[in-house]
């Protein structure tokens, strides 16, 4: 008899079911950049009959970048928590120290199954740490990717202290192996953002354009985030990247930078950009996906420039070192804020034109891939005590 013809009374779930319905996860989310990665994620697991909560702090929480805790709060059947880590002056190392506590009186309270962490930022590995402090089954997106900043220590340290690796690429897989790890334990699902990508976004351009009062038929996209390790350059950097967009009369849509040292110094450049260029403290993720899909080109340091733009065939321009070696392939481009003859010349030969889009990063897959290895029952069976594996 098929499993759809039975009566409530005469349903026996398989071992993979009564997993899924038996489990929690808790995700962890500290930005709107992670965010985007870990709804897809998160919607997947809720809709295959998991129980999912999201612990939302970092930048979501404040004001000034936009608030975008609303985002999180928008999932439907999604439980969210939130804890404010964080004031304006404060040092990454209180952000860590205000992060970990949160987060420790939470997981002790609530007992996940499993904690899902993004990433390289202070508060993913803040969670790391109370993970594995409490023998909490951990599951780290996106490990094994290199940058050249502290960032890439972060994201190494959380690889040495997660269970569970779901990687965006073989060559991240290949890294996360040479530190150690079981390669049973290491699962390439791909870059999680680009399931969002490789479908319709739900909106037009229009409601885009209406939402964010964007007026310029033709526009470009800048983020610029501080790179921790330059914090004392930052302020010359972006009056080099700023100025020379300026001198080139284009119109930008400019996306405020995240909350690292330094950021403050690119925020007060911003301030003083002409009204030419739209200035944004955030976009919701859709907007952002069908933004793409319109723009000219992407300048920047932001993660989008490596593994979207290339996806949707936009054009981007790498600006500095906050995304060394992050690709492997020759896109996108990359120069030095202060190189202005290379910056023109990429606005010169690419501006408005398209790619053809690339899928190193994946195929826009990860939320399928992510489900089929949470729901295999051999998934929860491992052990917590790890071994390094030469």
């Amino acid at each position: 008899m098929d499993r759809t013809d039975r009566s409530p009374l005469e349903f026996e779930p398989t071992i993979e079911e009564a997993y899924t319905l038996s489990k929690s996860l808790l995700f962890v989310t500290g930005t709107r950049a992670d965010f985007g990665k870990l709804e897809v994620l998160a919607r997947a697991a809720h809709g295959a009959g998991f129980e999912v909560t999201f612990f939302v702090t970092g930048m979501h929480m404040l004001y000034e970048y936009g608030l975008t805790k609303i985002e999180v709060h928008r999932l439907p059947g999604i439980e969210v928590y939130e804890f404010l880590n964080q004031r304006p002056s404060d040092s990454q190392d209180q952000i860590l120290a205000k992060t970990i506590m949160g987060f420790s009186d939470y997981v002790l309270e609530t007992h996940p199954d499993l904690i899902v962490v993004h990433g390289d930022r202070v508060e993913a590995i803040a969670c790391s740490l109370v993970a594995a402090t409490n023998y909490i089954p951990l599951a780290h997106i996106e490990g094994g990717e290199i940058s050249g900043t502290i960032d890439e220590l972060f994201r190494h340290c959380n690889t040495k202290l997660a269970l569970h690796h779901f990687v965006s690429s073989e060559g991240a897989a290949r890294r996360v192996r040479a530190l150690g790890e079981s390669a049973a334990s290491i699962h390439v699902i791909g870059s999680p953002e680009l399931d969002v990508h490789a479908t319709a976004s739900g909106v037009h351009i229009s409601d885009v354009r209406e939402r964010y009062a964007l007026t310029d038929e033709v526009f470009g996209i800048c983020i610029f985030h501080p790179v921790t390790s330059e914090a004392d350059e930052m302020a010359q950097q972006a009056d080099a990247l700023f100025s020379t967009l300026e001198a080139s009369q284009r119109s930008f849509v400019v996306i405020a930078p995240n909350n690292d040292p330094g950021s403050e110094a690119i925020r007060n450049r911003i301030k003083a950009l002409p009204a030419r260029f739209r200035v944004l403290p955030s976009m919701r993720f859709a907007h952002f996906s069908e933004m793409m899909k319109h723009a000219a080109c992407l300048i920047g340091n932001s993660s989008a420039g490596v593994r979207e733009a290339p996806f949707v065939g936009l054009p981007s321009l790498d600006i500095g070192s906050r995304q060394t070696a992050r690709s492997e392939t020759d896109w996108p481009l990359t120069v030095s804020p202060f190189d202005h003859e290379a910056i023109n010349a990429f606005l010169t030969t690419w501006w408005g034109r398209r790619r053809t889009p690339e899928t190193q990063f994946g195929h826009g897959e990860s939320a399928r891939r992510f489900v089929e290895v949470i729901q295999n029952p051999s998934f929860w069976d491992q052990p917590l005590q790890k071994i390094f594996h030469d």
